[in-house]
């Protein structure tokens, strides 16, 4: 079985030209007649996909093919398809990435289409293979308020799995405890019952297809807060069994440094769930062995919190000074933040942007980016102490903030743009937005001392809220009119409406890139991409995943 991914612009009537067409066996050529030949920026011929299909290999750390604009034309600002096959492996030590784009930066216009596999957003791993596809002409952001889920005044993390937006809390009154809440639209929230009796679920990921939640205590007077009236410590992660069922799968502890309290991060890596701590008791690195039963895995000298995939990596922020984080290769453990400067004390969130890590700081809310071995200071957010939760949102980099709780975006070089009010009016020392998630298209964020979680959207984007299975797949996101729908294995599967949309196009003045965009490099196999001139109708993309699947 093969995968066809399309893009489409614009729908009307069908007809069968073909612009370009990139068989990508042996070459980048277009065979079309077109000259559309893009050139190669790493991608190789040489490693066919696991089932033996010669395509192109695109190493999800620089390959990309990329198509000059001056031989676009206006071509993509009518309406179009793109059609390719494509192979992802079940198994990865980095994201998927983003599949074609076309967007500006400066102008924040174009289009993307990818897959976010998003981790180390502070304490979670909030979205696993989830397809999008978004359009923006430079608009600023609506925000939308979405609720409180029952007693939180913390929003820790969330993560989105089989269609549903899960948040996990801290509720600190006496006789209270962590919560799990899944998003039922508008402000309402549905209570997923509390794992464990401590003041906080502090992480979630989603593994093998189940929602992982780590369980802790939470010393709230760290953001200046009335000490909890829970004292209940924990350091356990469970399973979601549905409704308000969890499973015990076990308590992080070791030999050299004790029983946890508290949970410090989950993520996969490898095809295997890990977790760290918050405080020092038990603090290290831990690796799930079914059951109830996790392997130790050591630690660097210092605490190593929100594990984060990149590039064959698990990098973790440490709130040991002098801060910076550490790598984790799956054996050994190397610290890579004395490049850092301004210096830093602590550091908690990750970010792939342009195919560049990004790290979130303290104390004075720089936001640094990795080149190389080397972090450079990619400016801070006004007056803020703290950069907080990040994630790329249809083409931009976001990042909340400590202590005015506002969201910013990354508009290149050292700036910073405040697209948000004060998210968390409660009084008080510090206000967070901590907490970020891609869902139905739009950036969610939580807060603290609130619990509040509000939803952000710029242009159009709709997203599938399900993870995307391995192997060869077919997939297809078409725009009409003001609707934008994604496609997998013919079916839509999700769909964005948007009164506005119509007017939107793409940057005609930037490369068509294959294999990467403003998140990160693809990471898996393509083969026969074509471009066309039309639309395809909803029944010929039917058509194209029946026949992908008899190949």
């Amino acid at each position: 079985m093969r995968i066809v991914l399309m893009f489409c612009l614009c729908c009307s009537a069908v007809c069968a030209s073909v612009t370009g067409h990139w068989p990508l066996e042996k070459d980048v050529n277009d065979s079309s007649g077109g000259a559309l030949h893009p050139h190669n920026q790493g991608v190789v011929f040489d490693t066919p996909a696991p089932d033996g299909t010669q395509a192109a290999r695109f190493n999800g750390i620089d390959a990309y093919l990329e198509i000059p604009s001056h031989l676009l034309s206006d071509l993509l600002q009518k309406e179009f398809t793109v059609a390719m096959y494509i192979y992802t492996e079940a198994t990865l030590d980095d994201a998927v990435g983003d599949l074609l784009s076309q967007f500006d930066p400066e102008t924040r216009t174009g289009f993307t289409l990818g897959v976010a596999d998003y981790s180390g957003v502070c304490n979670s791993s909030p979205n696993h293979r989830n397809l999008f596809c978004g359009i923006d002409q430079g608009t600023e952001p609506v925000w939308e308020f979405c609720g409180r889920p029952g007693k939180a005044i913390f929003i820790f993390g969330f993560a989105v799995l089989e269609g549903k937006l899960y948040a996990a809390t801290c509720e600190p009154g006496s006789g209270d405890a962590g919560h799990v809440y899944c998003y039922d639209g508008g402000t309402r929230w549905i209570d997923c019952g509390s794992p464990d009796a401590s003041n906080a679920v502090m992480a979630l990921t989603v593994h093998e297809g189940n929602l992982f939640a780590g369980a802790g205590w939470y010393d709230t007077t760290g953001s200046s807060l009335e000490a909890s009236a829970n004292e209940e410590r924990s350091g356990k992660v469970y399973r979601y069994l549905g409704g308000t069922s969890w499973e015990f799968c076990g308590q992080l502890a070791n030999e050299e440094t004790g029983e946890a309290g508290t949970l410090g991060g989950l993520a996969v890596y490898q095809g295997a769930l890990h977790a760290t701590t918050l405080k020092k008791e038990g603090f290290g690195l831990y690796r799930y062995e079914g059951g109830t039963t996790w392997r130790y895995l050591g630690n660097p000298g210092r605490r190593v919190l929100n594990p984060s995939v990149f590039n064959g990596g698990l990098y973790m922020v440490s709130y040991d000074a002098p801060g910076g984080p550490f790598l984790f290769d799956g054996k050994e453990w190397s610290y890579r933040g004395a490049s850092l400067d301004p210096p830093i004390h602590q550091d908690y969130s990750f970010a792939v942007y342009g195919g560049q890590l990004y790290l979130s700081t303290w104390p004075l809310a720089y936001v640094y980016r990795l080149e190389g071995d080397t972090w450079l200071a990619a400016g801070r957010t006004g007056e803020e102490l703290e950069t907080m939760g990040m994630m790329v949102y249809n083409g931009k980099l976001y990042t909340g903030t400590l202590p005015s709780s506002c969201v910013y975006r990354y508009d290149g070089k050292d700036i910073w743009t405040k697209v948000s009010d004060q998210l968390d009016t409660a009084e008080g020392r510090y206000r967070r937005t901590w907490s970020m998630a891609l869902y139905d298209g739009k950036l969610f964020c939580g807060t603290l001392p609130s619990g509040n979680i509000y939803s952000m959207s710029t242009g159009t984007c709709t997203s599938w809220n399900r993870s995307l299975p391995s192997g060869w797949r077919h997939i297809a996101a078409t725009r009409q009119g003001a609707a934008l729908k994604l496609y997998v294995d013919g079916d839509c599967v999700a769909s964005s409406e948007n009164a506005s949309a119509s007017a939107l196009q793409s940057s005609p003045d930037v490369s068509l890139l294959i294999g990467a965009g403003p998140g990160d490099y693809f990471n898996g196999w393509m083969r026969d991409l074509h471009l066309y001139d039309t639309c395809l109708s909803p029944e010929e993309i039917k058509e194209l995943a029946t026949e992908g699947k008899r190949q």
